[in-house]
């Protein structure tokens, strides 16, 4: 199965960059994972707020094709357990999905156009994570998710 992260922004950090790139190595072992940034818009630049998130919604689904099964990450999404993160991508794998795009929007959120693009909706709980983090911790949850699904020792 291919794994892509579309995110709105830059990580600016070296940090949050080397831990990224140690994570998509690691998902190499069970196939192609990657990453996508999309530019984020500057509200005061674009007209508000709406304008913003419009212009962002538009740059992350030009970056998903039609055939892909997408993801949204976001509060109000269903909280799955690692295990269950792990079970429900081998749901997909057997059902034909061959690609999963998981959706990190703006810190002014997503559009209305992505929530509707998106298949389901995922949530790390009820904390707001900043979104540099909420990427490596989606990109680990994936690891994790992979070495569950091959029974190897990891997640406990």
């Amino acid at each position: 199965m291919r794994f892509r992260v579309v995110a709105v922004g830059k990580l600016k950090e070296r940090f949050w960059a080397q831990a990224c790139e140690e994570y998509l190595k690691r998902l190499g072992a069970y196939g192609k994972a990657s990453v996508v940034e999309v530019p984020d818009a500057n509200p005061a630049h674009v007209g508000g707020e709406a304008a913003a998130v419009q212009r962002e919604g538009e740059a992350v689904l030009q970056q998903i094709p039609p055939q892909a099964h997408v993801v949204l990450l976001a509060i109000q999404g269903r909280e799955l357990s690692s295990e269950q993160l792990s079970a429900r991508l081998d749901e997909l794998a057997l059902s034909g999905v061959g690609e999963v795009h998981f959706v990190i929007g703006g810190s002014c959120g997503v559009s209305e156009a992505v929530r509707a693009r998106a298949d389901e909706t995922l949530s790390f709980g009820p904390i707001t994570l900043p979104h540099n983090l909420a990427r490596v911790v989606l990109l680990e949850q994936l690891y994790r998710a992979c070495r569950i699904s091959r029974g190897e020792p990891y997640h406990k």
